[in-house]
């Protein structure tokens, strides 16, 4: 019997010891997944400090693109100069890919589906200038006046901007950030 109260007595002196140890190993665990969520929720404070400033100015910097490529403004900022309509198509073509080529990091900070409106108003802009030089009857004896007035009249009886769509997707993701 000795050695029966013996076992019972030690059996009385870990099992409690055993409880608190478990009970301590599971507030401890609690602690460490509390603590790891809140410094998730700092770093993803700080990074959207950093970060959302950058997305707002691809935004503006989009946004600013695709104002410049527009039909309306890009024929305003590009005067035909006594160009022949083959230059002026050319240039025009020029113009829109360099300010293409200097805004493509900015679809690092807006999603893809914004950056593929974006591409699509590009190509559009570009098929309507080509679509109105193609129309032209002469175009290297042509002036370049004449291929902004077809460019126009194209932009008018197409009764839409072809940058207006993506110009509205991009403001609504703008819009979305606050």
């Amino acid at each position: 019997m000795d050695s029966t109260t013996y076992l019972f007595d030690l059996l009385k002196t870990i099992l409690p010891a055993i409880i608190v140890a478990g009970a301590i190993f599971l507030l401890f665990r609690q602690y460490l997944e509390k603590e790891q969520q809140r410094r998730l929720i700092e770093l993803r404070l700080d990074t959207s400090k950093t970060t959302l400033p950058l997305r707002l100015q691809a935004y503006e910097r989009v946004t600013l693109f695709l104002e410049r490529i527009s039909p309306n403004n890009i024929l305003v900022r590009l005067g035909s100069g006594g160009q022949t309509a083959a230059d002026y198509h050319r240039l025009l073509q020029q113009e829109i890919r360099a300010e293409f080529e200097h805004n493509l990091s900015q679809q690092l900070y807006i999603t893809p589906e914004a950056w593929d409106q974006v591409k699509q108003a590009k190509e559009n802009v570009l098929t309507m200038i080509n679509r109105a030089f193609h129309g032209l009857p002469n175009p290297g004896q042509l002036r370049g006046t004449e291929l902004a007035k077809r460019i126009l009249e194209g932009l008018m009886t197409d009764a839409a901007d072809p940058t207006a769509h993506a110009l509205d997707v991009v403001k609504r993701e703008a819009a979305r950030l606050f």
